[in-house]
């Protein structure tokens, strides 16, 4: 049984106030909990936060860490108060404690009252061009808000506990504009969930400063950034910081719950769940049941913000909080010729939510053209990169792209469906990019059909190597960058302009301009639209239902026993539920979740998922081969299954155009 949390206004608590006051009151009741500790440490590890701040220490050899008695706040304050009797002293989580306010501090450096307020974040940031956090009308933006606030909320206690101290703030960040200058960095520190440290991470024994070569962080000065919010207080001028950090507690202390207006923070709600029993309750039904007195039911309508790339902020502020509150007037709707435009899907959306059509729309005459331009062969392919905060190799920059895998499936004319080739490089010390682009490039060379991709990952990922083989020395890199510009188009990381003769179809374009199924809620990533296109299919459920060994089909990593599509209670169940975990603990489903949350806030591992957690753990040499292998064998699968899903949604679209 977990320890009671002291009921203390921390810094956690009051960046979680600041999206929405209203979850200060949820914080404290497990039965409104949706978020588990397992989600928040999988998503920690995808952002490489535990690891950069792991890494930030290091350059305190003589940094004195303040482990274990997490919920103990005046035992962890009273060691913080010891050491801070030094004159000199650097302290890791050093606590402070004021009158119900209590945070702790990444990394803390005293020189007599002059103190350094280091907060580690694994967000990057190009230290050759910063300027400042403020845009050019004054205020805070980029994205940064939040972590400013972070920084001046602990200076803000800090500032209590110690008057006469003289604070200055800096983010310590992960610069894009350093290089790493060894080998195996991120292998220094090692990801371990059974750890007692807090970060779940084991750092290599015996390793020094010099071991890591020149830094990859940076330091960057807050001051006036921070200065300004406790000053001004931007994000509620009716209040000043003083009086929001008293008004955050009083409420927290008093356990009341601050009422707040529905809006776009309501997305995404932690307290959000469908899972209402006895023992446990959604906090977000509750919260709109008492603004809006409807019922459960009702609330569980789409709402405003769930129509496809559009925010609906204006819909929320004049309270229209559900799809079917929507009118025409609130989008410009212009039609494009040849296909849906943006304000046409979105509206589709809306009319069939508003009549309760769940029939897909097929625009059939201008999927039917576009079909009958594919030229076949046609080819299927699917990358599985990585990017982390903490390089594996040297001579690569933080959150630099690793491509070290693909699937590719060719479909022919006469139906046929061939898993024609593979890769997979998850080799410890190798950089992968060009052996991956030479294997990619003898594997799409056996035809000159045309190639697919599902939306722009691919696309992005060749531009990367094609700039990366331009800084290098490689005996081939002509004849690759050749190929890459043959089969792609640029991008504006590129240094040339090209489009390729045979530059990649994104089929996710070919399903937002032709189709729209409401059973996809808007989404239109592989894994909605798959389902989607099965649900509808009785083409593709008659087929796949069937043992691959009875499908015109080959397949490298499934025997031919293996059914692709099950039905349980006469509805679909998506082949990637019928996979094994990739590795032991966690489905693939919840790395993918974990990775798409940490995303949010670290936007280079967008396109991470479970290859990202997978990757990362294949370059610790320690592993057991017998789970290596198995690893190994499970990214084979879901990259085939990638691409395989890509076949079924193009069959289809060939099915129901009768192409």
């Amino acid at each position: 049984m977990s320890k009671p949390k002291p009921r203390h206004l921390t810094k956690s608590r009051f960046k979680l106030a600041l999206d929405c006051p209203t979850k200060l009151f949820y914080t404290r009741k497990e039965a409104y909990e949706n978020q588990s500790e397992t989600d928040s440490f999988l998503q920690g590890l995808a952002q490489g936060g535990f690891q950069v701040e792991e890494l930030a220490r290091m350059y305190y050899p003589d940094g004195i860490a303040i482990l274990g008695d997490d919920w103990n706040y005046d035992l962890l304050a009273q060691k913080t108060a010891t050491l801070l009797e030094q004159e000199n002293v650097t302290i890791f989580e050093a606590a402070f404690l004021h009158h119900g306010l209590f945070i702790r501090v990444d990394i803390l450096e005293k020189k007599g009252n002059n103190i350094k307020l280091i907060e580690v974040k694994a967000k990057s940031i190009r230290s050759a061009n910063h300027q400042s956090f403020f845009n050019g009308n004054g205020s805070l933006g980029g994205g940064w808000t939040t972590f400013l606030y972070d920084i001046a909320f602990q200076k803000f206690v800090m500032q209590k506990c110690y008057p006469n101290w003289h604070i200055t703030s800096f983010l310590k960040l992960v610069d894009k504009d350093a290089t790493t200058t060894v080998n195996g960095l991120n292998q220094f520190f090692k990801v371990e969930t059974s750890s007692e440290n807090r970060t779940g991470i084991i750092k290599k024994e015996g390793i020094s400063v010099a071991d890591l070569g020149e830094s990859i962080l940076t330091n960057i000065s807050v001051n006036e950034e921070v200065n300004y919010i406790l000053t001004e207080n931007p994000v509620d001028e009716t209040k000043s910081f003083s009086e929001l950090v008293n008004y955050y507690l009083e409420n927290y202390i008093n356990d009341t719950k601050i009422k707040t207006a529905i809006g776009l923070h309501c997305k995404g709600c932690e307290y959000y769940s469908e899972d209402i029993t006895s023992e446990t309750k959604s906090g977000f039904h509750e919260c709109w049941q008492e603004q809006l007195q409807l019922t459960h039911e009702a609330i569980n309508q789409p709402k405003s913000y769930d129509v496809w790339f559009n925010p609906a902020k204006n819909a929320l502020d004049d309270g229209r909080y559900f799809m079917n509150q929507l009118t025409e007037n609130d989008f410009n709707i212009k039609p494009e010729a040849g296909k849906l435009s943006r304000s046409e899907r979105q509206w589709l959306q809306i009319e069939k939510e508003i009549n309760k059509d769940t029939t897909p729309y097929i625009d059939l005459d201008n999927l039917r053209d576009e079909l009958a331009s594919w030229k076949y062969p046609l080819n299927f392919i699917d990358f599985e990169t990585t990017a982390v905060a903490i390089p594996f190799l040297k001579n690569l920059r933080p959150y630099e792209q690793l491509a070290f895998q693909f699937s590719h499936h060719i479909v022919y004319e006469d139906g046929r469906v061939e898993h024609h080739n593979e890769y997979l490089n998850t080799e410890i010390g190798v950089f992968p990019n060009f052996h991956f682009i030479r294997a990619l490039k003898e594997s799409i060379s056996v035809n000159d059909g045309s190639i697919f991709r599902y939306h722009n990952h691919e696309n992005t990922i060749v531009n990367v190597i094609y700039n990366q083989l331009q800084n290098s020395n490689e005996e081939d890199k002509n004849d690759l960058m050749d190929f890459i510009q043959s089969i792609s188009h640029s991008t504006n990381s590129s240094s040339a302009n090209w489009t390729g003769d045979r530059d990649m179809i994104d089929l996710q374009r070919t399903v937002v301009n032709y189709y729209y199924d409401p059973i996809t809620g808007g989404s239109n990533s592989i894994k909605a639209i798959l389902p989607a296109v099965l649900h509808s299919s009785t083409f593709l459920q008659k087929k796949y239902k069937k043992p691959i060994g009875e499908l015109n089909l080959t397949s490298k990593n499934f025997n031919n026993s293996h059914v692709f599509l099950h039905m349980e209670n006469g509805i679909v169940v998506s082949p990637y539920k019928n996979l094994p975990p990739i590795f032991e603990g966690f489905d693939y489903e919840t790395l993918e979740e974990a990775a798409e949350h940490a995303s949010q806030s670290v936007p280079e591992i967008a396109d991470g998922g479970a290859a990202l957690f997978a990757y990362g753990k294949l370059q610790f040499p320690e592993m057991p081969t017998e789970e290596r292998d198995a690893i190994n064998q499970g990214l084979l699968r879901y990259c085939e299954l990638d691409t395989l899903a890509m076949v079924m949604i193009y069959e289809y679209f060939k099915d129901i155009t009768n192409q």
